[in-house]
């Protein structure tokens, strides 16, 4: 479903993503591995479109993004959904009102319609009678619940997570990874998660690729990643400084 090939991205003279090359396997929870400020969050926008890059394509269903115009592109970002860091949301619009923003945005459902299904986007999220609720009166756990609401409201074939336990204690970042296994084993949808969490890593992924030096340099399954003796694999796991 998503494809990256020999992908090039510098800003001025500082090369991001050198040649590189990843194929993200459909309906599985894919997590992308690598230190902070090492280009993960720019790869991600590559594939969404937000960032084009200087050379190489990024392949959505066989179609290259990359060379699309801001009303073609539109239409292939209609097969994502997309939760971020902060979670996002509108902090003028209330929990309910938040959900219903891309259903608003993007079909002409009757009102009735849209609130029957921001309602069972947030049970299914783990939240009931908060819709009348703003923002700033739920915890970091509940607005990251939230935005998952919201990014899962068009029922989108690819999901992307940009750091989504960044922020939380231990006990929430358990009960996230926990909603993305089952949000991804309810909707069948493909996950991208960009992490540098790596117990929560292996506690959600079916694939794990690791970015180092603007490229991929493993990928496989958990259990392929952690029999690795590559020392850059072996340091990052164990939490120490990559050495160059």
């Amino acid at each position: 479903m998503i494809k990256l090939v020999q992908v090039c991205k510098a800003f001025n003279s500082q090369v991001i993503l050198d040649k590189l090359d990843l194929e993200i396997e459909t309906g599985k929870i894919n997590v992308i591995i690598g230190r902070s400020g090492g280009g993960k969050s720019v790869l991600l926008k590559h594939m969404i479109g937000l960032i084009k890059p200087d050379s190489g394509q990024i392949l959505i269903d066989g179609t290259d993004i990359s060379s699309l115009g801001e009303q073609k592109l539109n239409q292939v970002r209609k097969k994502f959904g997309m939760l971020f860091q902060d979670a996002a949301l509108f902090d003028s619009m209330t929990v309910g009102q938040n959900v219903a923003f891309p259903l608003k945005e993007h079909t002409r459902l009757p009102a009735k319609k849209i609130k029957a299904i921001v309602d069972e986007k947030l049970r299914q999220v783990g939240l009931t009678d908060v819709d009348h609720k703003m923002p700033s009166e739920l915890s970091g756990g509940m607005r990251k619940r939230v935005g998952l609401a919201r990014a899962i409201a068009l029922d989108p074939k690819i999901i992307l997570f940009d750091e989504p336990t960044t922020g939380l204690d231990p006990v929430m970042c358990n009960a996230i990874d926990q909603l993305i296994v089952d949000t991804q084993a309810a909707t069948g949808a493909t996950f991208v998660v960009i992490s540098h969490d790596i117990e929560s890593t292996f506690r959600i992924a079916h694939n794990i690729a690791m970015l180092y030096q603007g490229k991929i340099i493993v990928h496989g399954t958990p259990a392929h990643i952690q029999s690795l003796t590559d020392p850059v694999v072996s340091q990052f796991l164990r939490g120490q400084s990559l050495t160059s």
